[in-house]
């Protein structure tokens, strides 16, 4: 755990290995993703100094990947394949159905934490089309019916 006076000691090892090099760039953001779960703007300023770097190309770099996340986690990550085979599969009456069921609209996350809904262009495996994902679990030929009963299994 972090301390007061260092509060991004976890990164200092990462930091030390590349030398600081800002071509680690990447590599520095996913490491500082892992140790604290999200990117804060503390945090991508701490990186931003100790690669000197501008600030700007750090968050633009943060900001350009889908992986990379600007806030907490939710508890529950839901996410909606949308990419073509699941497009006409049916993955927009599972949008609806996710947005419903979960009182968000995608790309949205419920102020509590609970929960984020989000979509992806491909989970990889279009021979199951349509898929969702929630938390580490998919959701192969998923039906609206089948994913309602899902999303009232989540706990509170």
């Amino acid at each position: 755990m972090a301390t007061a006076s260092a509060p991004f000691a976890a990164l200092e090892p990462l930091l030390r290995r590349h030398h600081g090099r800002a071509d680690a760039l990447i590599e520095v953001l996913h490491g500082a993703q892992q140790c604290y779960g999200h990117l804060s703007d503390p945090l991508l300023r701490h990186v931003a100094a100790r690669l000197q770097l501008p600030l700007s190309r750090v968050k633009g770099t943060a900001s350009f990947y889908h992986l990379f996340r600007f806030q907490p986690p939710a508890r529950h990550r839901c996410v909606v394949c949308t990419g073509t085979a699941c497009q006409i599969q049916g993955a927009p009456a599972l949008v609806a159905a996710m947005e419903e069921g979960l009182g968000l609209k995608l790309g949205a996350r419920r102020g509590d934490g609970w929960a984020s809904l989000s979509e992806v262009r491909c989970l990889g495996t279009c021979s199951d089309a349509p898929l969702v994902q929630i938390d580490d679990s998919i959701g192969r030929q998923q039906t609206v019916a089948g994913l309602r009963r899902w999303l009232q299994e989540l706990e509170p």
